[in-house]
């Protein structure tokens, strides 16, 4: 939808829109973006309605996704600007400290399920209450994935949509894989453990994913201390960083699985699975 700031027969003469993902290079910006913005633009009258502010918007679109050429070169185009509102993720620090940035907290579930049980509708969806709970869990007050999770799942399951189907196409483990590897490490018995990150990695599931769910099981442990916590949550971290430099994954979920076993159990920290 385009706004409404000025007259429609005026808007590709003030705004500019680009899907930086696709158009990223520094080029885009020393043709497209300085070309537009190199014109000048008079205060038209209002008419029909219609406000005509003697100012043009270029519109960013994950405009991360640019290079850190086109972000510098978009920096010193832009500097007279009073103000730029960006997605500041990944965005250069020159160009970050300029902008306004606006955080948004998740869409609460009341909010979800209300804008999901209308697309179904819409749609002619079938989404029972497990399901629509289930939705709500996984796109974390992410409105636009969870839509995402539903169209994939409607693509690949039809109009009657399950939990199970849901979790199936949005990647995250479930939860009694999870508990089962927890339940493992509480237990003390590293063979058991050992046997869990096996199955693990043998349903494909992807670690740095169990990780960040198996994150959620330690933070909210009733029955774990805060200094056990954090212990864990250290070496969480410490995993995740190196699944990120390319180790293997079996290594670090044993790695993962051992160091929570011992701070579970309180036994004395020796070694660590580094590669």
């Amino acid at each position: 939808m385009k706004p409404n700031f000025c007259r429609p027969e005026l808007y590709k003469s003030r705004v500019l829109e680009l899907n930086a993902s696709d158009d990223r290079g520094i080029n885009v910006v020393r043709t497209k973006i300085k070309d537009f913005a190199a014109v000048a633009v008079g205060s038209a009258q209002r008419q029909g309605g219609y406000p005509c502010p003697p100012f043009k918007i270029i519109i960013l679109d994950e405009a991360d996704s640019m290079t850190e050429d086109a972000q510098a070169c978009f920096f010193f185009l832009c500097s007279p600007c009073d103000i730029m509102l960006l997605n500041f993720h990944r965005i250069i620090e020159p160009l970050a400290s300029r902008c306004a940035k606006f955080r948004f907290k998740p869409l609460s579930d009341e909010i979800m399920s209300s804008r999901i049980l209308h697309i179904c509708d819409q749609e002619g969806l079938n989404l029972d209450s497990e399901a629509l709970s289930t939705l709500s869990s996984i796109s974390q007050g992410d409105l636009r994935r969870a839509i995402t999770y539903l169209q994939g799942a409607a693509r690949l399951f039809g109009s009657s949509i399950s939990s199970k189907d849901l979790l199936s196409v949005s990647g995250v483990i479930p939860v009694e894989v999870v508990e089962a590897l927890y339940a493992a490490c509480k237990s003390g018995n590293f063979d058991l453990a050992n046997k869990e990150a096996n199955n693990v990695i043998a349903e494909g599931y992807p670690v740095s994913q169990m990780l960040s769910q198996l994150f959620d099981v330690v933070v909210e442990a009733d029955d774990v201390p805060d200094e056990q916590k954090a212990r864990i949550c250290k070496n969480l971290a410490e995993a995740d960083k190196r699944l990120v430099d390319g180790a293997d994954e079996y290594l670090q979920l044993l790695d993962v699985a051992s160091n929570t076993m011992r701070a579970l159990c309180n036994m004395p920290q020796e070694f660590s699975f580094e590669t």
